[in-house]
């Protein structure tokens, strides 16, 4: 039987992660563990009622069968991967991030570090979890570890139409106007042309994945824009640093501390995080 982790802090910001799993759930046939981690020194007494707030949650949810309810002790990031390890998790199901304006600028968040140690992918609940997801979009490179992304993504949402965008810098001197330029012809846009087609004739490739889209632009910009006219529920990325699993890419944290939407972050494969040293971050 599958298993979905669904993590709450039992605030405002978390209120989504329960619906969302149990919406999950029924597409996967899953159990869900619903998890808050309470600190060390809490007295027993709010443990319990941290417990029964979690229950009334569950019991005010249809469908909520099947839910197992637990409050660990110690700190997130260290006891939500180990219990999804434990349990057997295929999926660890997040609230958002509690923003921090000074740390943040100094530090990894907690959600951050929750997402480097699991070894699991994370769903980042923010909307209202009112139906399945129909539109997905990932932010791809070309690499085995997007197509991995979008398998999730499918398995996910198995009735949604899957977007992938690309957002191609271009090199200087392709930058530049001349009377013949052309964006769309310049070599860059077509080695990238290349690269996605051979990337589509990899096996297991998602049949429901519409053609990607080559766009000149940084990736904050093309995938804001791509966002507003699409409109997905789920957006998917890859953690970023496929050269260094213990660090996240500069957009996959940005995303994460803002999400526009529900957000499906994942590592790389072991094996390609071994064969690509010189990748890009995200």
């Amino acid at each position: 039987m599958t298993t979905i982790l669904a993590a709450s802090d039992l605030t405002e910001r978390s209120q989504h992660v329960l619906g969302r799993a149990l919406v999950l759930a029924g597409t996967l046939d899953a159990d869900v563990v619903f998890t808050h981690v309470a600190p060390r020194g809490m007295p027993d007494l709010r443990v319990e009622a941290a417990r029964a707030k979690m229950q009334d949650e569950c019991d005010m949810m249809r469908g909520a069968g099947g839910v197992t309810v637990e409050v660990l002790r110690g700190r997130p990031e260290l006891v939500l991967p180990e219990r999804a390890a434990q349990a057997g998790a295929t999926l660890l199901v997040l609230g958002l991030h509690r923003p921090r304006a000074v740390f943040d600028l100094l530090r990894l968040t907690t959600l951050e570090r929750i997402v480097l140690r699991a070894q699991v992918p994370a769903l980042i609940a923010h909307t209202p979890p009112e139906r399945a997801y129909r539109n997905v979009l990932a932010a791809v490179d070309f690499n085995t570890a997007d197509m991995a992304v979008l398998q999730l993504a499918e398995t996910l949402a198995p009735d949604a139409a899957l977007h992938a965008i690309h957002a191609l810098t271009l090199p200087l001197r392709e930058k530049l106007p001349t009377p013949s330029s052309e964006p769309l012809s310049a070599p860059s846009v077509q080695e990238a042309r290349a690269r996605c087609e051979e990337w589509l004739r990899l096996p297991g490739m998602p049949s429901a994945l519409h053609a990607p889209e080559i766009v000149p632009g940084g990736l904050h910009e093309v995938l804001n824009f791509r966002i507003d006219e699409l409109d997905p529920e789920l957006v998917a990325i890859g953690a970023g640093m496929r050269a260094n699993a213990d660090r996240l890419g500069n957009y996959a944290r940005d995303l994460m501390r803002e999400p526009p939407t529900d957000l499906l972050v994942a590592k790389p494969p072991e094996a390609e995080t071994e064969a690509e040293p010189q990748a890009k971050s995200s």
